[in-house]
């Protein structure tokens, strides 16, 4: 401490010295770390990190993406790896399109940006089955992310192939590459406890495993504070810059891996979102308190295309994150994270080199300041009060500090930022009207088939569950049995209890109810009035999953679909649950992938009509519009399906699940220029309910 410094209530906190070193035996940068941050090449750094995940997006717009990225004062690109998409069958690989990580990697090194790869291999990141294949489960004796042999050689199997890979591209920055850090498994410490004695030594295992892989960067591992050196503990949450206790080490940097820039969407889950100067205030009191390395999640959500979102999520994913789903600039929340990482990084030097001290200015105010010898010095001045202004005297100047608000001084004199002031001016997106799809010549239909218990092949004396039964291979599985009615009165209830997700009910082959659960009850029961035939009766129940579970501990012991089957009429009560049952994986629409445009004519399509039946397929073919423009695709008048363009799913649609606003959770659907051709596009429509076609349209968005 250099003299005049002294201040009463002051405290100094000296920068450790101890500097950890990865070994490498190749060319290139070396990364290691101390206690105050990564080291590159010898240099502290000081790193803004954005989660921009590659599959979320298209590869034409990966470019854009991190250059806007790059222009918002971004140092670094995150990514988790997605097992389930690499590895969709046991030891058949995909890195093609949105699955080419290596090109990925390539153009974030291609733009002078630094990757951090969170490979996992268990994600959660709202995707599908927590990024797990789902033939895991049928491993003999598995018990995913615990000390079990057969789980541990599999996800050994797999990290390994992603770092070969990463090495044999040269991608680690211990080869020249722009890979720093690299992250094994992912939140582990919120499960580790329903393990018991398998939790801990799977936690070592994991960590010495992955150090054994020698990548030459360090790694680390989010939410896991007994990390194993010399791996790094880091913080996940939206509040880290006042909950993280700091790493496990003194020895360690202080790394936030996720800072949530909002949140994402799911059914049945009240939308919310996060301001740009909360996201501020925390990355400012993180720093403050030592933070050298905050990643924004997301950056960039995009969309989950296809069957990727896990358990109930939305289609569109971060949509209000600093870039949105299409990839335009939202603000004022890119725009006032730019000026931020600007005022802090113009506290680089006596933040990474000089010596913290700790000042206390009122009762929820705090002032921190980082000293270097050579009389260098930062401050940032902190307010947690949440309900009024403050005026603090810091070294003999007054300062007004909002509600929770950081004032950063970077020469320990003047206020060149504040979290909870905004110079950035707000812009909005615009929609307009594109191509409507609204006449009804224009469309063709073909009503799926609704399966008897005499179409069936797959037969039990019991309820089976969903997921093991369809291997993830479709959300759709048919559960049919034939019922004996001997009663003049043809009133009677049907009981259905299901553990989730959607079920549409049957009887004879017209539709007599649908019930659902939501993200916050996946559970639910349906109890309808039916009229039965005297004599024999079908009844056929589809269970439709809208994505699996991607959290919790024994994620394979997960059930889903039919638990209980009763029909009560006026003589008694049946409980079916252990009748013969028959069952079908599957739509014939989907088996015969009518939604491929050279397969589209395996089945007979009829004009459109209005009668708007469920389970029925829609087919329209059209030119598209403007070229480089962004696209949206409005489904406000459907019901619950899926939608394909040219063969491509641009994922699940619910526009009749409502928010408690009476809107639905998302309208439009996002189209990527890559997925149209100029002529002759086939766009067909899986509807499970009832809504009409003739009200889509394809919609350009931009923003104002």
């Amino acid at each position: 401490m250099e003299k005049g410094m002294l201040v009463l209530g002051l405290v100094a906190v000296m920068v450790v010295g101890v500097v950890v070193v990865v070994e490498s035996s190749v060319e290139g940068e070396e990364v290691s770390y101390d206690g105050r941050s990564l080291i590159i090449n010898g240099q502290r750094k000081l790193l803004f990190s954005a989660s921009i995940h590659y599959p979320r997006s298209t590869p034409e717009m990966w470019g854009s993406l991190i250059g806007k990225a790059k222009e918002g004062g971004i140092d670094v690109i995150q990514t988790y790896v997605f097992w389930n998409l690499h590895e969709p069958e046991k030891g058949q690989y995909d890195f093609s399109g949105r699955a080419d990580i290596v090109r990925f990697i390539k153009e974030i090194q291609a733009h002078g940006l630094y990757a951090s790869l969170r490979i996992g291999p268990f994600i959660e990141a709202e995707w599908n089955y927590g990024g797990l294949p789902f033939w895991l489960h049928d491993v003999p004796g598995i018990v995913y992310r615990c000390d079990n042999e057969p789980f541990k050689v599999h996800m050994q199997n797999f990290t390994t192939k992603i770092v070969n890979m990463m090495k044999s591209e040269n991608l680690y920055a211990s080869q020249g590459g722009p890979i720093i850090l690299s992250q094994i498994e992912n939140e582990y410490e919120m499960v580790e406890h329903a393990f018991h004695e398998k939790g801990p030594p799977y936690v070592r295992w994991a960590a010495q495993m992955a150090v054994a892989l020698q990548t030459g960067v360090p790694w680390m591992m989010c939410k896991q504070y007994d990390a194993p050196d010399p791996v790094i503990n880091t913080c996940n949450g939206m509040k880290c810059g006042v909950s993280f206790p700091g790493p496990n080490s003194p020895n360690k940097p202080w790394l936030w891996t996720e800072n949530w820039t909002t949140w994402y969407r799911a059914y049945g889950k009240e939308p919310e979102t996060r301001s740009a100067q909360d996201i501020a205030f925390q990355v400012a009191l993180f720093v403050a308190r030592n933070g050298t390395f905050v990643n924004y999640y997301m950056y960039h959500g995009g969309t989950n295309f296809g069957r990727t979102t896990s358990a109930f999520t939305t289609t569109s994913y971060y949509d209000d994150a600093p870039l949105d789903e299409y990839g335009f600039i939202r603000l004022p929340k890119l725009g006032h994270l730019k000026q931020l990482h600007e005022a802090i990084k113009s506290c680089s030097n006596p933040i990474l080199f000089g010596t913290q001290f700790t000042l206390s200015l009122g009762q929820q105010q705090m002032g921190y300041i980082y000293q270097r010898n050579s009389g260098e010095c930062a401050a940032f001045l902190v307010n947690q009060d949440d309900t009024k202004s403050v005026t603090v005297i810091f070294h003999n100047s007054s300062y007004e500090l909002g509600p929770s608000s950081v004032s950063i001084l970077p020469d320990c004199k003047n206020v060149v930022f504040n979290t909870a002031k905004v110079n950035v001016k707000n812009n909005t997106r615009l929609i307009t009207t594109g191509k409507k799809f609204n006449e009804s010549e224009m469309w063709q239909e073909f009503k799926d088939i609704i399966p008897t218990f005499a179409d069936t092949s797959m037969r039990s004396k019991t309820l089976l569950e969903h997921m093991n039964t369809t291997k993830d291979m479709s959300d759709y599985l048919w559960y049919t049995f034939s019922y004996q009615h001997e009663s003049s009165n043809s009133k009677a209830v049907l009981s259905v209890r299901s553990a989730g997700h959607v079920l549409h009910a049957f009887v004879n082959g017209a539709l007599i109810g649908s019930g659902n659960g939501n993200h916050e009850k996946v559970n639910f029961t349906l109890d309808n009035t039916i009229t039965l035939n005297n004599g024999s009766n079908n009844i056929s129940l589809l269970s439709v999953t809208v994505g699996l579970p991607d959290s919790g501990a024994f994620l394979e012991r997960k059930a889903l679909g039919l638990r209980r089957v009763r029909i009560h009429d006026i003589q008694n009560s049946k409980d079916l649950s252990n009748h013969r049952w028959g069952y079908q994986v599957g739509l014939l629409g989907e088996k015969l992938q009518i939604y491929l445009d050279h397969s589209s004519s395996n089945v007979q399509w009829r004009n459109f009509t209005s009668s708007n039946n469920p389970l029925t397929w829609y087919k329209i073919r059209f030119d598209a519009l403007i070229k480089n423009e962004s696209f949206g695709l409005n489904l406000g008048s459907m019901g619950k399906g899926e939608v394909w363009i040219n063969g491509q799913s641009i994922g699940r649609y619910w526009a009749s699940f409502l928010t408690s606003q009476g809107s639905p959770y998302q309208t439009w659907y996002h189209v990527p220029m890559s997925f149209l051709k100029p002529k002759d596009n086939l766009l067909v429509i899986l509807e499970e309910q009832n809504g009409s076609p003739l009200g889509i349209s394809l919609d350009i968005i931009s923003t104002i």
